[in-house]
């Protein structure tokens, strides 16, 4: 059973009445909170009404910086992450008109490095998270071709692993989360061609344990939020039919809590928000039928969230 009017219950009590995530404690992780909590309520036909809706756009607006990028909360330095959120956030609420496209493009590709990678801000740090979150924006704006296309794709290719799964860096363990970002980067750059497909898909199977549950690496215990990242890239490649949808379904769904709603990262643990909109998200892939919200894998938005991106009028949504 999908405990659907009490997962709603479960996130809207998270908002205050002025749209924030009082429950997330760290402030610098606000923005995407509330990205967790609008994907959640979105693909569950429950988003805020008219008054709310505006404080959350103002909070949103009240994080843009000079540079071009968006703080975690008000009076933060900008992030690739959290600036990847706000454009998300904005995409949600039906706002993104209204942000500074060409400053946000400026920030993001300022943020590219001579190999292709991304900094994460003007600090350095180098992930392959960045390029998901740089790739996301400017496909959503429209501007690709703002960044060196072919050094992207290049950095990522190094980033591939004898296995045919991707890591964090040149050199570093395959992992489900990166993989969900590499697969993503490179249909936004349109070079799908660096992947191994076979290889790759194979991988992402062999993480699916006998709970159902999907891991992200090799002797890890399940974790729902893998649902999503995992099985965003299985759908990205077109085989989802390569695992036991059935048996993930049953995961999720034992990891609710079916008294106060919400879904955790395994059963009988406690519910929070990150895992409750990766879940969800997960369904929707799935596409279980008390999830009317069809969620994109590319962009980790609803297919009624992109209809709102006047940068996308060219881009057909699947029927």
């Amino acid at each position: 059973m999908f405990y659907k009017e009490k997962h709603i219950n479960f996130i809207t009590s998270l908002l205050d009445a002025q749209g924030h995530v009082t429950n997330v404690l760290a402030e610098h992780l606000k923005m995407n909170g509330l990205y967790w909590a609008l994907s959640a309520l979105d693909l569950l036909d429950a988003l805020p009404q008219d008054e709310q809706r505006d404080f959350i756009r103002e909070f949103v607006f009240s994080c843009f910086n000079d540079d071009g990028g968006f703080g975690g909360a008000k009076n933060h330095d900008s992030h690739i992450l959290t600036t990847c959120s706000a454009v998300q956030i904005s995409a949600i609420l039906g706002f993104i008109h209204e942000l500074d496209k060409d400053k946000i493009v400026e920030f993001i590709a300022s943020l590219q490095k001579e190999d292709g990678s991304f900094t994460g801000d003007r600090y350095g740090e180098v992930d392959t998270r960045f390029s998901l979150c740089a790739t996301l924006v400017l496909s959503l704006f429209d501007s690709i071709t703002k960044i060196n296309v072919d050094k992207a794709a290049s950095f990522i290719k190094e980033c591939r692993n004898w296995d045919g799964a991707f890591g964090q860096v040149p050199g570093s363990e395959s992992h489900g989360g990166q993989i969900f970002c590499c697969v993503g980067s490179l249909i936004h750059l349109n070079r799908m061609d660096v992947i191994e497909k076979d290889k790759l898909i194979w991988w992402l199977c062999e993480r699916q344990t006998e709970s159902g549950g999907l891991c992200g690496r090799p002797e890890k215990d399940p974790d729902v939020c893998y649902s999503w990242w995992n099985l965003s890239a299985i759908a990205a490649l077109n085989a989802t039919e390569a695992i036991s949808t059935e048996a993930l379904i049953r995961f999720i769904l034992k990891s609710q809590d079916d008294e106060k709603g919400g879904i955790a990262d395994s059963p009988d643990n406690v519910a929070d928000v990150y895992h409750t909109n990766f879940g969800i998200a997960g369904l929707s892939l799935m596409h279980f039928p008390d999830i009317h919200q069809q969620i994109n894998p590319e962009f980790a938005l609803t297919e009624r969230a992109l209809r709102t991106v006047p940068y996308l009028s060219h881009r057909k949504s699947p029927t």
